[in-house]
């Protein structure tokens, strides 16, 4: 009988139908002088071929190996707009995963495409706080009793789990998804979703009396849910989570995030992988005979192009748009101008490479060869639709910081177009509403296509609604959509709810006593800002999604009245807008949102 229990570990989430390797870019300090790399990182080739080489090593080691997906495989990119979940169950089959968990953005149309999903997976769907007793039995495409899928028991009151052999014992992989899915997502009316943490628990302790210790939770909460899971919920061995977006690791040195791996509580590590298949998680784990963790040691791993584009980052002295550009391959170095000197670029580029959260560029030809032949052609057309020229990067961030204090760069122009595509036929138009989980990716530099906002920052095919609200039900809904953002005083549903403004602005005070946090709202007219009548009735557009009351925007079910504008979606609002206008986007707006955190 082994003495510990060794499990290599890979695991994904939130990957998005991100097929291709995605742009990233690092901020890097060589010789005491700023420099940006831009390259591309990640993609299911590179993910299927560090994955399989994990799989073996453990295997020329007789380690116990696990791939595991947190959850949210669709929505993201054009591959899930032109064939709505196929290619994603086809290319994850080839990753071999060993479960996923199911995520909101699969059942953002219903549980139809999850039907769809389930019926092409090779892996179980785990789903076990998802209570379908009262699917209706006449309905066409039930889940119930799907042989793919692992959902909620409701004789047991607990999740149905998966179990595998883990040396001489077994190993149970327990998914637990939001339990606020209908508030987030569109769920069908029969399906239901119970409490994450009491479904946990219950079935924690039903593994432990079958004498089942080693447990993985399967997580699509979001970091700080998985945080309140491992705090409450005593006896889980390991939490592999998703929706947050948490990139772990320690990559401040890179312009990044610096989060610890294996954040642990209560004795039970929690690991993240980041979004968009830009990371993999690569973790070699111990435990004990009682199931706990006793050692951890593991990354996120980005998987880089060979060719680097350097840029010199300029002091606060100098003019931001002196930048200049040099690229590197594995056979040449390209200079634009002589002013970073090749030796240079090769340091900055050997520097990011030696970095210890950096794979290379190895991919699996197969996987690689799969996407282009079978979908990437459908994409093709799109990308040649150029419809501006975007002079500079635009970061979306979903809350504001402290290098971005009044949030989103992106989200605002959003807004914009919302607004100017309904002014058109609402000429009484007040204001546009957006939630902040609606925008997806920043907007880079450079050229941008039809598929740039279809399959990137836009993806969602959501119907615009205007409605008629009165001026005190705007503060509730900020207010609430905030507290929802940043948990501040409620259970929330991740940062995606953040509201962002055109035509009014608001100011938040997290610190005030809950319904006081909204100190002031103003509308722009005649050339100023006024502070908005709480007794008025205004007119506002927002998507179907936040008109629609999900993720705190339940005040906006108060309007006198909705209505939807068939003739027009966000995606397509913001095509046109860019298509006229895309020369406006370098010139920042008027800060709409002004934020003070209470943390």
């Amino acid at each position: 009988m082994p003495k510990n229990y060794t499990l290599s570990l890979a695991h994904i989430n939130d990957t998005h139908s991100n097929f291709e390797p995605s742009k990233i870019q690092f901020n890097l300090t060589v010789d005491g002088q700023k420099y940006q790399a831009e390259t591309k990182t990640g993609g299911y080739a590179r993910l299927s071929y560090q994955i399989e080489a994990a799989r073996k090593r453990a295997q020329n080691t007789d380690q116990a190996f696990m791939f595991l997906h947190g959850g949210d495989s669709f929505q993201g990119t054009l591959y899930f707009r032109e064939f709505q979940g196929a290619a994603n169950a086809h290319l994850l089959n080839m990753l071999k995963p060993d479960a996923m968990v199911l995520g909101n953005h699969e059942i953002d149309a219903g549980n139809s495409p999850v039907l769809a999903f389930l019926n092409r997976i090779e892996f179980p769907l785990l789903a076990g706080n998802m209570d379908l007793t009262e699917e209706l039995l006449d309905k066409e495409g039930r889940l119930k009793n799907h042989p793919m899928l692992l959902d909620y028991d409701n004789k047991q009151q607990c999740a149905k789990f998966l179990l595998k052999p883990f040396y001489d014992k077994q190993i149970a992989i327990v998914g637990i998804t939001l339990d606020q899915m209908p508030l987030i997502a569109r769920p069908d009316p029969d399906t239901h979703f119970i409490n994450a943490i009491e479904t946990t628990k219950n079935t924690v302790d039903i593994l432990k009396n079958q004498g089942v210790d080693h447990i993985i939770i399967l997580s699509h909460l979001g970091l700080d849910q998985d945080r309140e899971l491992a705090e409450k919920v005593d006896g889980i061995s390991i939490i592999v989570g998703g929706h947050s977006h948490t990139l772990q690791g320690s990559f401040s040195d890179l312009g990044l995030s610096h989060t610890d791996y294996a954040e642990t509580i209560n004795n039970t590590p929690i690991i993240h992988a980041s979004k968009y298949a830009e990371v993999l998680g690569l973790a070699e784990i111990e435990f004990d005979e009682q199931g706990s963790c006793t050692a951890i040691n593991g990354n996120n791993y980005f998987m880089l192009d060979e060719q680097i584009e350097v840029s010199h980052l300029p002091s606060s002295k100098e003019d931001a748009t002196s930048k200049t550009r040099e690229s590197i391959n594995a056979s040449s170095i390209i200079t634009a101008e002589p002013i970073i000197t090749a030796e240079k670029v090769s340091k900055v580029i050997t520097t990011l490479k030696a970095h210890p959260g950096v794979l290379g560029c190895e991919a699996c030809a197969e996987v690689h060869e799969t996407i282009m032949r079978d979908y990437r052609p459908a994409l093709n057309a799109l990308e040649e639709q150029v419809l501006a020229h975007i002079p500079r990067d635009l970061i979306h961030t979903r809350l504001p910081s402290k290098h971005f204090p009044h949030g989103s760069e992106i989200a605002p122009w959003v807004c914009r177009s919302m607004f100017k595509a309904t002014k058109l036929s609402e000429p009484k138009l007040d204001f546009a509403l957006h939630n902040a989980g609606g925008v997806r990716q920043s907007l880079n530099k450079g050229n941008l296509s039809v598929a740039d906002v279809l399959g990137r920052i836009l993806p969602f095919e959501l119907p615009l609604v205007k409605y008629q609200i009165q001026g005190k039900y705007l503060y509730q809904v900020l207010e609430s959509a905030i507290n929802s953002a940043t948990n501040n005083g409620v259970t929330g549903t991740g940062a995606g709810s953040f509201p962002y403004t055109y035509g009014i602005r608001y100011f938040y005070d997290g610190n005030l006593a809950m319904n006081h946090r909204i100190t002031l709202i103003e509308e722009f007219q005649q050339g100023e800002w006024r502070k908005i009548d709480t007794e008025k009735l205004y007119i506002g557009v927002s998507s179907a999604y936040t008109a629609a009351g999900k993720e705190g925007y339940d005040a906006l079910l108060k309007a006198h009245w909705q209505q939807d504008l068939n003739t027009m979606t966000l995606p397509e609002a913001f095509v046109d807008f860019v298509s006229q206008h895309g020369n406006l986007i370098e010139n920042p707006l008027q800060p709409n949102v002004y934020y003070v955190s209470h943390r």
